[in-house]
Parts: C-alpha cells; structure tokens; sequence
C-alpha cells in the first residue's frame, strides 16, 4: 500500500471552508471527494464508510491500491444499505470542486465500472403519484425503468387503502429504489403518503424524497418528444392519457438526468404494465417462499433463486430475478416455456454443450451496449462484440443438430430463427472487425488497428517488430548466460501491470542472478523474482514510446470503428434477449435434472378450472440441506371439497415446510419451471398472499400482533377466488381467547367470501371444528411417534418427529417436548408440564359442560327454569318476611326436584355442575 500523498497545509484549509461551505444533504447521501490517487471522506461519511467497509485507513482517505476496497464499498451502500453517492473532482484548480458522479440504489450509470462483476439484478427505478379521495378510492400512477436500458414503463390504476396492487407493482418490477412526492418538512401532513412510504420500505427498498414540482406535467410532451423513438408526438400516444403517470414521469426524468445526455434523444421507448397478466405477490410472500437470497443467507440453496440459478450470463441471471417476481397467468405461454424446458430436460448433449461450450463466453451485452451508447466503449468493447458474433454460428449449428422432431419446431421458433436473423443482420460488422482489427495481436492482449490500413501505422509496427524480435533475443540471451531452460525456469513477461516487459526467475533459481550487475531485480513475489537488464529497459522504454505513437496515429480509426459498432446496438439489445431467455431456460433444466429427485412437468389447468394435485411434493431449498432425508407428501386442493385445509401438530413436525412448498412448487409452475414432486397438476393461481412467522417493527411503532393484522388485512382485501393463501399461525400475539376468535372469523371469511384455495397451519386445535360446518374445509395433520415411562411430572416422553402429513386432526402440540430438546433446566420442564395438566384438566371439565347440550337445549332449559324461578318468587312472597333463608333454598330445591323434565335438560344440567 502507498504513503498517503501530502498536502500542504493551505490547500487543507481551503478545502475544509470549501467542504463546510457545501449544502446540507439527506441523511442517506454519501459525499466521497477524488484526490487522484485517493479518495477522502469526512465527518460522518466518513465513520459510515469505515464500519462498512471494515478498514480503519478510509477515515482519512480511502487508497485506490486496496484491491477490491472501492467495489465492495460501493456495492454495500448502494446495493444492499440503500444509500446514495456524490463523488466530487477539482478539475482545473484545486479547490474547483464538482460532483461529477452520482449515484442511487436504482441508478448506478455513473458508476457501473467501479462496481466491478456482474450485478444479480436490474437496478429497477420507480417514480410514484396518488391522489386518495374517500369518494374516489386512490388512484396511483407509476413510471419505472431500468437506467441501463432504454426504455420508460408506465401504469396507473385504482387501489386500495393499503395499496397491495402498488406492493405488488413493487415485488413484479424488483424495484430497488422509489421517488415519492414528499418533502421532509410536510411528512406528518399527509397520513397518505405517509402510508405509502412505509409500503415501500416494507418491501426493501430505498425512498429518495423529491419536491411536489418535481412532479408537474407541464414540459412532459416536451421531453418526451425528445426522448422517444416514435416519430408521432408524443401528445398522440394513448400512454400520455395517463396523467398520474405522466407525473411520476417527469419526476424520473429529471432524477436520472437523462436530458442532459444528449446520447439518450430519441432512443427511449414508452410502454404500459399491465398489473394483472403476472401473478401478484406481497411482500409477505416474497419473504415466505424464500424467493430472493437475503443478506445473511450463507448458502445460496437457501432461495429459489439460488436453488435455480445455473445461468452463465448475467443478462440471465437479472433475468431468472425477474421470472421468479413476474410467473405466468397465460396457460399458453406458460406451456411454451414448458416445452422448451423439456426439450433441455431430455437432450443432456444439448444442454451441456449450451452451457459449457457458447453461453459461458457471452458478456453483458445490455452493459456492452450502453457503453457504446453513452460513448464509453473502446475498441476492447468493439473486439467483445466481435467475439459475440463469431460463436452465434456455434449455436445455430448446435440447434440445428437436434434430432427430435418434438422439440425441433418450439427451439426454431424461440432460438434458431431468431439467432440466423441477428447473425445475419451482424455479419457487416464482423466483415469490418475483420477488415480492420489486428486480431493477431490479442493474444499479446493489445487492441490495436491493422497497420495496413495507415503509411505511418505500418512504419511504426514494422518498429514494434524489429523491437519485439530484440526483446526475445535478449532474454534468449540471458537464458543462456544463466544457464536456465526458458520457459521452464526462466519466462518472459511482456505486460506485467507494474514492470511492463521484464523477466522472471523460479524462486528456487533466483540465486543465479545474485552478486552479477547484469542483472536488477524489480520485485520477489509469490511466483518467483521479477528482473530486467539495462538493454531490455531501453528497448522496453523504447517500445512503449512506439506504442503511444501508435495509439495516437489510430485513435481516428479506432473512433470511426467504434462508431460504426454502436449503430448495432439495437440488434445486439435483441440478441442479450434472445440469449438471456435461453440461459434461463437451459439454467430451469439443469435445475430439474440435477436435483436430488428429478423434477416433473407439471400440468396445467385454466384459471378458475381444475384443482391442485402434488403428489410426494417436496421443498426445493429443503431437500438441498446438508443431512436432510426429505420425507415427501401429498397436497390436494380441491374447490368445493378440500379448498381449504387446516394443519395442526406438533412444533417442528413440518406444518410451516408443507404449506409453504405448495406456494413454492405453484409459483415455480406459472414461470415455466418443472416441479418437485413425482406427478403434478396445478390450477393457475392470480395471487400467492401469505402471513409467515411473527417479527416487531418497534423501530416504526409496529408490534408483531399489528404486523400481522396488516398482513392479514393485505389478505382480506385483495384475494379473489383464484388467489392461493398460506397463513402460517394466526392470532398468537393476543390473549388466547383474542387470538382463536380472529383466527376463527378470519378463516370463515376465506371460507364463506372468498372462497378460494388456502392453507392455515395452526395450535388452536378448536379451529378443526371448522370442517364440521364447511364441506369445502379439510383437516390435516403432521405425525409424531410417541414412546414414554413414569407418571406425572416425572414422565419421560420420548417423541419422535415422523413429518408426515395425514387426514384428521392433531390434538397436541409437544411444545414442552421442544423444550428439553433445547435443554431447558429440569425443573423448569416439571413445572411447566404441572401447570399444563392442570390448565388441561380445567378446559376439559369446562369443554365437556360446554358442549353436551344443542341450541335447542338451551332454548328448552331456559324457559323450564324461568317457569321454576317464577313459581319459587311467588312461593317466597307467599310465605311472607316470616320465610327464612334456609328455608327459601329448601323451596327452590323442592321445585327443581319436583320437576323431572328439567333435571333431565342437558343445559340445565351443566348449570348445576357449575
């Protein structure tokens, strides 16, 4: 690591007025200033950026020379805390500072090249407006887009008063960042906004405040004339109706700053999102099923995505992310996907040799293309492309060698056809590459124009090679003189990053070259002693210099190539989507050969036909863990019959693990996917809406029982009769009564209103009682083997968890034995074991009064005893002040005993035993 640079002291003081003279910013902006060779943050940006990046130096200045230092910060803040970055440069004077970079969650343009790798998914951005009348509903109105492509999407539509259309918009698109119209000072006046920005925080992503002018219509036709391809004006697009839409529109635009690249006129595209032609899922339910990997997750079995991401493209994986938010509703395009998945699945040669021959070498060629867009790209960025091209011939040869007739037709359609035409409308471009790239020269890993297209350029190379043939000839030279086998014990390097063309010896024959001035050593590394020779640096500085001057004579050339190249961007566009979707379908198949059980096809019904049948479904992420035998079950839904199924058991015996791999295998179903289970068939499903686990918002005022009310409620209000629910214990954050009451009304409402498919996993085992009113309920329950000696508290239980999933009910919930599993200290389990007998005792002789008499009892037994009662009083009046009490009771036992039809009444019977 270098020495921090000095600065004089003057220049210090300068800038610390100039940095205290700066505007105050959010709390979640970071300011970064470029020193050239380091970067510097203060005051509390710079505490932040110490903590996350885990090094101490950064307080002071953050050097360039750690490796990986800035990527991983950068990632960290923007990717997963949520921040924003402005990096500032002093151009001309010192203290000329300007931002020149930013930054945000959903718009990393400016700095795509630091972050390094591929990034998992499209860094999404929304804009939203509403406005919200008790007479009118809310209506909100959305634009979106991903900055690194060219394209704005807009929507807009009614919601309701806990938008779950808008939480669902949030989880399709995978937003990472949402401008609301909201000024800090005014938070508190708008409960509306109010709401809508914990939605969205709710969802994991990160909010940037903009000013309600940010958000006027007035210039929108104006830019978007200048934005768009669509010659027509912009004023005639049925879009710009939308005018919530075209609000939220205005307020992106300027966010990105997209007006002020000129690059960007006439290149965008506006299209209108449909919510309802994908599933809609909450936030709830992303969280449910595993579907993302979250931050601490260790292994990436833990997610769907983890468990079916093989992708060797990144446009793949961004596009698998998307998938998995967006499944199908459309039968027939989910069948599509279905096919080709088949085809991937049956054909292993097909597969493997997509994967490790052609999809494997592709880049990001969404990321190549807005190089060349933004005038980014280099003749390195020309010669990639290139290198895209050449293999498409690979694929096409490839598909066109699939021998089953079957498959042949879908694979032409989806892939083939459409790679010939890209291929062919590329091949001008390869011919150019060809005509005018010195493609020998890469293998010295130099990108350089042929130097038969320039007199000077062939003067010059003819140099480099005389210079190239005395730079072999040396080390031939002291190869011999140290008596080395070359390229054995001692290699010519010709572009080591700090010595550019030296030589280097084995560490084992380093001593060679010790006590001879011949020799200088640069560097000793792991790989051996790095050294030159007083020739070899003059021939070396020599070459360099030729290179420059080479360089210098082509750039013309090389801007004239790269500006030919990037009139293909739009076919190259076309191609990342093209071979993104075959990455993902190959990435499927892998998924479903290779698991430990072979995935299965499922069949599909229409929406509103058919039921839902797995057969030994299993959990994808489960049976993936490290010593897990997976026990498999059956599931069926069935409307009218078994639409709604109640799981009770014991605590860890698998009620949370089955409902929730019902919801995993139908979404994995409607994005095309094959299935674990051994046969299937499945329904199509308009929403997956679930109420998992139990976790506080205190920081926000929120506590589990309200979370999970507002969860529920999320269910309530926007489930039809094609949703799946997955509620996973209900009512525990109240008092028993409380909690069983809600779970109860809850369930009837799903039941009797909505009247669609759902799971409720539960320990009120009163709530099985369900099925004897409703057909349309089933009552399930997971098994436990149970072995045990000794009497009372000192019982020993032994309890064997055998998570199997069988009809009826479960009437214990072994949490004592969960317990001791953990080691409770033995006098803590005897008596909790001893106030549960009691508790138990004193329900049951309750519950047996309670429910040995009908409604007609009751009416019955009533009147009987109010006839008695009044025949009693009128006694009682009757024998006058002389009647004492004793012998008032005596006469109400009297009469009660005299009547025989009462005594028999089973109301009146559990009176009296009260």
């Amino acid at each position: 690591m270098t020495s921090r640079p000095e600065l004089k002291l003057e220049d210090e003081g300068g800038f610390i007025r100039f940095y205290k003279s700066l505007p105050a910013v959010d709390d979640d902006v970071i300011r970064i200033f470029d020193r050239g060779d380091w970067y510097t943050s203060h005051g509390d940006d710079a505490t932040f950026i110490a903590n996350t990046a885990r090094h101490p130096s950064i307080c002071h200045g953050l050097p360039l020379t750690v490796p990986g230092l800035q990527n991983h910060f950068l990632r960290e803040a923007l990717l997963k805390l949520g921040k924003r970055v402005e990096i500032w440069e002093s151009s001309s004077g010192r203290m000329n500072w300007k931002c020149v970079k930013k930054a945000s969650p959903g718009n990393v343009q400016d700095v795509e090249d630091d972050l390094g790798g591929q990034i998992e998914s499209a860094p999404m951005i929304m804009a939203v407006k509403i406005t919200a009348k008790a007479s009118e509903g809310r209506n909100v109105g959305v634009c979106f887009a991903d900055a690194s492509v060219r394209e704005l999407g807009v929507s807009e539509f009614l919601d309701n008063d806990l938008y779950s259309n808008f939480e669902a918009l949030l989880i399709q698109l995978g937003v990472r960042e949402c401008l609301i119209q909201l000024d800090r000072a005014e938070k508190d006046k708008d409960p509306e906004l109010a709401k809508l920005e914990q939605i969205i925080t709710s969802c994991g992503v990160a909010v940037a405040h903009r000013p309600a002018g940010d958000f006027g219509t007035r210039d929108i036709e104006q830019d978007l004339a200048r934005l768009l391809k669509d010659e027509r004006s912009a004023a005639l697009l049925p879009q710009t109706d939308l005018k919530l839409a075209m609000g939220s529109a205005a307020a992106l635009i300027k966010y990105l700053s997209v007006l002020q690249d000129v690059s960007n006129f006439g290149q965008y595209q506006l299209y209108q999102h449909d919510l309802t032609q994908f599933m809609k899922l909450d936030a709830a339910a992303l969280k449910a099923l595993n579907l993302m990997p979250g931050p601490r997750d260790g292994s990436k079995t833990m997610s769907i995505y983890g468990v079916l991401n093989h992708c060797k493209t990144p446009v793949g994986s961004r596009l698998l992310a998307q998938w998995l938010k967006q499944p199908l509703m459309s039968k027939e395009e989910i069948e599509k996907r279905q096919q080709l998945v088949q085809a991937f699945c049956d054909d292993t040669e097909l597969r493997q040799t997509m994967q490790e021959e052609h999809l494997r070498s592709v880049p990001d060629l969404y990321r190549l293309s807005k190089r060349f867009q933004r005038g980014k790209a280099s003749l390195e960025d020309v010669v990639r492309a290139y290198q895209v091209i050449i293999r498409l011939p690979g694929f096409i040869g490839t598909f066109e060698g699939v021998m089953d007739e079957a498959y042949r037709d879908p694979i032409d359609i989806a892939y083939t056809t459409k790679l010939r035409q890209l291929s062919n409308s590329l091949g001008k471009m390869q011919d150019m590459v060809e005509q005018t790239v010195d493609l020998d020269a890469l293998d010295r890993h130099e990108y350089i124009i042929k130097s038969e297209y320039d007199p000077s350029l062939r003067i010059i190379r003819k140099k480099l090679n005389q210079l190239d043939r005395d730079i072999r000839d040396e080390f031939r030279a002291a190869a011999d003189d140290l008596n080395q086998e070359a390229d054995k014990k001692i290699f010519l390097e010709m572009n080591h990053k700090v010595h550019g063309v030296c030589m280097r010896l084995t560490r084992q024959e380093a001593g060679c070259i010790r006590n001879k001035s011949a020799y200088q050593e640069c560097s000793t590394q792991k790989n051996g002693v790095y050294f030159t020779t007083k020739k070899l640096q003059a021939i070396r500085r020599e070459y360099d210099q030729l290179s420059q001057n080479y360089n210098r004579t082509q750039s013309s050339l090389v801007a004239e190539v790269v500006n030919v190249a990037k009139s293909y961007c739009p076919v190259f566009e076309r191609l990342a989507g093209v071979l993104a979707h075959l990455d993902v379908i190959v990435s499927l198949a892998h998924a479903s050969v290779h698991a430990p059980e072979a995935y299965v096809r499922p069949t599909i019904h229409s929406r509103g036909e058919g039921k839902t049948v797995l057969l030994e479904a299993r959990h994808p992420c489960m049976e993936l863990q490290d010593d897990v035998q997976f026990i498999t079950n059956d599931i069926t839904l069935t409307r009218d019959e078994s639409s709604f199924l109640v799981i009770t058991g014991p605590n860890m015996g698998g009620k949370s693990t089955y409902i929730r791999q019902v919801g995993v295998i139908a979404l994995m179903a409607q994005i095309g996917c094959f299935v674990p289970c051994s046969s299937a068939e499945l329904t199509i499903f308009d929403s997956i809406l679930a109420r998992v686990g139990a976790s506080d918002s205190q920081l926000k005022g929120v506590s589990t029982f309200m979370a999970e009310m507002l969860e529920t409620a999320n269910i309530l209000k926007s489930a039809t009769a094609e949703s799946l629910i997955i509620i996973d214990e209900l009512g525990r954050g109240t008092s028993t009564y409380d909690g069983f009451g809600l779970a109860w009304a809850i369930s009837e409402h799903i039941v009797k209103e909505i009247r669609c498919f759902a799971l409720f996993a539960t320990h009120f085992h009163e709530l099985t009682a369900l099925a004897e009113q409703h057909p349309q309920v089933a009552n399930l329950h997971v098994t436990a083997h149970i072995s045990g000696s000794g009497d009372g508290e000192n019982a020993k239980r032994e309890v064997t968890l055998l998570y199997k999933v069988e009809p009826g009910v479960c009437d214990q919930s072994f949490g004592i034995h969960v317990a001791e599993l953990v080691r409770f200290p033995d006098k803590v389990v005897r008596m909790a074991k001893r106030k549960a007998d009691e508790l138990e005792d004193f329900t049951t002789k309750h519950e047996d009064h309670a429910l040995s008499y009908s409604k007609t009892d009751v009416e019955e037994g009533s009147a009987m005893l109010k006839t008695v009662l009044k025949q009693w009083k009128e006694a009682v009046e009757a024998g006058g002040a002389d009647m004492s009490r004793e012998e008032q009771v005596a006469k109400l036992k009297e009469l009660v005993g005299a009547d025989e039809e009462l005594l028999a009444n089973p109301f009146f019977q559990s009176v009296k035993a009260l």
